[in-house]
């Protein structure tokens, strides 16, 4: 199902479940809560969304107007809207908007006000909603969106009405096969495709006040081939258009998902393409700007007049260079004026950046002719202009463009009266797109033999799921129409917002304070922590650092890889095992996702923020299928993204994106990804994890009523999937509460809780019952070192809070139970469950179990077991080096710091842990 605002915010409905506070429950007296930009105060805000919390039972979304000033106390206009309730009706998390506004506050001052929600003048915003488009002013720009055809925005113009852009549309070209490298002859029977967008239907989001968004969807269609070859629509895209009051930026947000198949289906470039209006500007002011490295540009005009041998005027040579319009040509030198003919214009621009280290520039002066190489750089900054001094321009950029090589700008036609620009989110130039398998199987053809492997290269493979059909990529694009050539201080400035979009926060001790994102982490409080907390705080520190660095130092970018690390490191080559089958890309194993962002909540550092953003997009991504027989279920780590063939929940489980959707206002794009999980159950029946390790694998067909269930790797991913449905209200919200309160009261029907294991679960209405094992529930007892390695702590402690005393006690007490006897002993085990659960490792992320059940029970004792265990058994101990070492010379390929004492499963455990034990029972350290 499609989501929008308006099912799930702007109408801020009152929602009953269970009892409704009522108005006298509610605390009358308005809530003021201050929000500080991420990184100091921008040179530019053209346009702005973020989330707040409220703490529960506070304020109801139908009785509640939230006012919002700057700092100083002018008020502003604000768009607010509800992102997720509190199980008894009140508002738990909002997104608010905010306009552009040119005098720029050190941060903002919002109110919840008690009273019914205001409707705001819309001022400069302007929407009119026709049948074949929409049309959008927002009092600095007017854009135009057809709901049908191969264009997405018809017409972009400024706010004194010149059109600087037209006929915006999406281009992909592609080819059905790639020759290897040397091989020609392969080159005959491979045919080429251009494609461009298709619209299927272009939405607007309700209560648009303050912000608009547009939101088309459609896919790519031939326009031509060569040879003549036919394609059926593919990779079907998703375009959203953010517009803010007097703004005039347009922020896009561009998803595709690949649907072709890889070894038929090379994609060769993927781009966004404006015409640009040029007609009436003289060749010598039109102007051409492309950003190069740390706020650098190139700056040039279509016919230049600097360089040459007679000097037009310091002038004209100082009015062209500046973007400005040039003097009249009766006042240049006549040397110069009566022979502009035999200066060259440059026709087309290209700017290709095929690594995350280099980018090179050409130009031409048109088809046909020889490219003139320009000096290229290191690391472009994705942001290119094409105008006229009197006609105005457009300029696009593109988020993190040389960290998602191989990306590239065109400027075309600037000759003409119709130029263009392309930003290509995967460049022309660059080697075809090739996402076929990086082995042939090696003989892995029977499960035997894949288990054995597995034992080898820790690479679950099985053929045919080594498929990047239904992965997807989401990638940001800003654009800017200008009346005028822009100043390239003016150009730098908006580089850096395009590659740093300012963020608006509220202080880490509120968030904390308001309970909204669970009571499991604390602020560091470095006034009254003993030296030993103090010590953990900056191992912490340290490990957000070094990976941080490490994404740098080996090159962690790319299309695909963006926003991803490795798995484990090899100590013989220094490297990570880049090339070994399960320990490459990490694929969010054992939940380094909800360290670095319960870091991030604790902290509020920029830092990890961006480190965390951008891991948030590439996991929802590139790690989980978003259509076909996986859809909903995400990857194993692997050599690949897509290669390892155990396709589970737990990768994909929306945990892991839970913070980055709530702080940023409730981003539409992860929004749908919460969403879209609410069927990924139903991929059970087509994935069956456990059927390499069945005795009766070669017969077993799953039923609907009796899927094998993980209660831990793969309930907690479901868990996570219906809380956050039920508490955005998502349109299945009921079915979720349904399906979490079945599977709640299975779980704790069954005689041994969690320490089961594995369970049989109904699909349709999450009820739970004993495994196939033990069908009369005499107490099955099978207990992983991975159950709670995704999610599941953070999800029960989430559900518990949530619910309240509606929570089952007896699932309560299964959990609690749990928590205590992992970290117990082999007696005590015995003793509870008629056995011991064995030899269990991952005793250092276990240990925040035991933190849990000590705080919950105030047992002193058992916070001083949590702490042992987080001290003295597994993952990193306090005797670690707690460094890096540099190393350089020839055993490396460049220089890097390597802590071969790592691992990202001990990272991810001990992080969780270490902020969960500080916050639950810190006092016993």
């Amino acid at each position: 199902m499609r989501l929008n605002r308006l099912t799930y915010s702007t109408l801020f409905l009152p929602c009953v479940i269970g009892r409704t506070l009522s108005t006298r429950e509610i605390n009358s007296s308005s809530e003021t809560v201050e929000v500080k930009w991420l990184e100091g105060t921008p040179a530019l805000a053209l346009g702005t969304t973020f989330g707040l919390p409220w703490p529960k039972g506070k304020h109801l979304g139908n009785q509640t107007t939230f006012l919002a000033s700057t700092d100083s106390g002018e008020d502003v206009s604000l768009q607010s809207w509800v992102t997720s309730y509190w199980a008894d009706g009140s508002v738990k998390w909002t997104g608010h908007a905010l306009g552009s506004s040119e005098s720029i506050p050190d941060g903002y001052e919002i109110r919840a006000v008690k009273g019914a929600p205001q409707r705001l003048k819309r001022q400069s915003m302007n929407v009119v909603n026709a049948d074949d488009e929409i049309i959008v002013d927002t009092g600095k720009l007017k854009a135009s969106f057809p709901k049908s055809g191969n264009v997405l925005v018809s017409s972009l113009s400024t706010s004194s009405g010149k059109v600087v852009g037209q006929n915006g549309k999406l281009v992909l070209q592609s080819q059905s096969g790639a020759a290897d490298t040397g091989d020609s002859s392969a080159k005959a029977g491979i045919d080429y495709y251009q494609l461009e967008s298709q619209i299927n239907m272009t939405t607007i989001d309700a209560g648009a006040s303050v912000r608009t968004l547009i939101t088309i969807r459609g896919d790519h269609r031939i326009v031509s081939s060569k040879p003549t070859a036919t394609h059926d629509p593919w990779v079907p895209f998703t375009v959203r258009f953010y517009l803010y009051a007097n703004s005039d930026m347009i922020r896009i947000v561009h998803t595709l998902i690949f649907d072709g198949e890889a070894d038929k289906d090379f994609i060769t470039g993927i781009g966004l393409r404006f015409d640009v209006p040029l007609e009436g500007e003289e060749l010598y002011d039109r102007h051409v700007r492309i950003a190069g490295v740390d706020g650098g540009f190139l700056s040039e005009a279509i016919q230049g007049t600097t360089g040459l041998r007679r000097d037009p005027g310091k002038a004209v040579r100082a009015a062209q260079f500046e973007g400005k319009k040039t003097p009249d040509i009766t006042t240049w030198d006549t040397r110069v004026s009566g022979r502009l003919q035999w200066i060259p214009t440059w026709n087309d621009y290209t700017l290709t950046q095929l690594s995350p280290d280099g980018f090179t520039l050409k130009k031409r002066t048109k088809a046909g002719q020889s490219w003139v190489k320009i000096p290229g750089g290191t690391r472009a900054g994705g942001l290119a202009y094409l105008g006229g001094a009197t006609t105005g321009g457009l300029a696009i950029g593109h988020r993190d463009f040389w960290k998602q090589y191989p990306t590239g700008i065109d400027i075309s036609n600037a000759a003409t009266d119709l130029g263009q620009i392309t930003i290509w989110l995967y460049s022309p130039a660059g080697e075809p797109m090739d996402l076929r398998p990086f082995h042939d199987g090696l003989g892995q053809d029977t499960y035997a033999k894949q288990l054995d492997a597995l034992e080898i290269t820790y690479e679950d493979y099985e053929e045919g799921y080594n498929t990047p059909h239904g992965i997807s990529k989401t990638s940001e694009i800003f654009i800017r129409p200008f009346d005028s050539t822009p100043s390239s201080d003016e150009l730098a400035a908006l580089t850096k917002v395009v590659n740093e979009p300012p963020v608006l926060v509220p202080d880490a001790a509120y968030i904390k304070q308001t309970e909204a994102m669970g009571t499991y982490w604390d602020v560091p409080n470095n006034t009254t922590t003993t030296q030993a907390a103090q010590t953990i705080e900056t191992h912490l520190n340290f490990l957000n650092k070094f990976y941080q660095g490490q994404i740098e130092q080996r090159r962690w970018y790319g299309f695909w890889d963006y926003g991803d690390f490795m798995h484990t490191y090899d100590t013989d080559r220094h490297v990570w095992r880049y090339d070994v089958g399960g320990y490459a890309w990490d694929n969010s194993e054992l939940s380094p996702n909800l360290f670095f962002w319960n870091y991030f909540l604790r902290t509020g550092r920029a830092d990890v923020y961006r480190f965390a953003e951008a891991h948030a997009r590439h996991t929802s991504e590139v790690d989980v299928y978003h259509l076909g027989p996986y859809n909903g279920f995400g990857t194993r780590h692997g050599v690949q993204h897509w290669a390892d063939s155990a396709k589970q929940i737990r990768v994909s489980t929306p945990l892991y994106r839970q913070v980055f959707y709530y702080v940023t206002g409730g981003d539409e794009r992860i929004g749908e990804l919460l969403h879209d999980l609410m069927d990924a159950d139903k991929t059970f029946l087509t994935v069956d994890p456990r059927r390499k390790v069945r005795q009766d694998n070669g017969t077993y067909v799953p039923d609907p009523t009796a899927i094998d269930l993980d209660l831990g790797i793969d309930f907690s991913g479901l868990a996570a999937v219906w809380l956050i449905e039920w508490e955005r209200r998502g349109p299945r919200w009921q079915e979720a509460r349904s399906k979490l309160n079945a599977t709640m009261h299975g779980i704790a029907s069954l005689k041994n809780g969690f320490a089961t294991g594995v369970a049989l679960y109904n699909i349709y209405n999450g009820e739970i019952k004993p495994p196939a094992t033990d069908p009369e529930n005499r107490g099955h007892v099978e207990v992983s070192h991975l159950s709670a390695s995704f999610g599941l702590p953070e999800i029960v402690a989430q559900i518990t809070q949530y619910m309240g005393d509606d929570l089952p006690a007896a699932f309560d007490q299964a959990w609690l139970d749990y928590c205590y006897y992992y970290g117990a002993g082999a007696a005590e085990q015995r003793a509870r469950y008629g056995s011991s659960f064995g030899n269990l490792s991952l005793k250092q992320g276990h240990s925040r179990l035991t933190a849990y059940a000590a705080k919950r029970s105030g047992n002193v004792t058992l916070a001083t077991r949590a702490w042992n265990e987080f001290l003295n058994t597994d993952g990193f101990a306090p005797t670690a080096p707690w460094a890096s070492v540099t190393l350089s010379g020839s055993r490396v390929l460049a220089p890097v710091d390597e802590a071969a004492w790592i691992s990202t499963n001990d990272v991810a455990l001990y992080g969780l842990a270490a902020i969960e034990n500080l916050a639950q029972v810190g006092s016993a350290l």
